[in-house]
């Protein structure tokens, strides 16, 4: 549990570097230092297929944040202070803790686990599915909505990746040169 407690204090310095930060690349850093605690936490919970979707998404959004960082002006980012805006912030911060409260207050301890239906697929897998490898079958028989699930946001994050970053196809513009 001390390993949990430790990611979850380098993911709220992260939060705390992002939110406080004048520098839009540094802010970037840091909410990618977060999703890559999520990662880690995901496989601390063992949930390997989705730690590994939850990294391709952070590398992929990070690149495309990236590149957007280092087109902005940061000085004109830095100028501007907008009420509605910190307000509508401050009022969904509010409601997301109240909502983490809520939950951690009725989370099952990690011993105790509600529901049992990893008996079920040991015990009726081969005579349900005909697959011999009991892996194979949970994932692709019962839980094949939830792969193709993430195989499709994979897909979609590489591909939007690849429509930002690409060069080729792209207009350049038409400005006259003045002689």
């Amino acid at each position: 549990m001390l390993l949990f407690d430790i990611i979850i204090v380098f993911m709220l310095v992260g939060a705390i570097i992002a939110a406080e930060t004048k520098n839009m690349l540094s802010a970037i850093v840091a909410v990618g230092a977060i999703g890559f605690g999520v990662s880690i936490l995901f496989l601390y919970l063992r949930a390997p297929d989705i730690a590994i979707t939850q990294v391709v998404v952070e590398v992929l959004s990070l690149i495309i944040l990236i590149r957007v960082a280092t087109r902005v002006n940061n000085e004109e980012i830095e100028k501007r202070i907008d009420n509605f805006a910190n307000m509508t912030g401050l009022i969904f911060i509010g409601l997301f803790v109240a909502f983490c409260i809520w939950a951690f207050v009725d989370i099952i301890p990690f011993a105790n686990p509600l529901i049992r239906v990893s008996h079920h697929y040991l015990e009726s897998g081969l005579s349900e599915t005909g697959a011999a490898n009991i892996v194979a079958a949970v994932i692709l028989d019962y839980r094949a909505y939830d792969t193709l699930g993430e195989a499709v946001v994979i897909f979609t994050s590489i591909l939007g990746a690849f429509v930002i970053l690409r060069n080729t196809g792209k207009k350049k513009s038409q400005i006259p040169e003045e002689a």
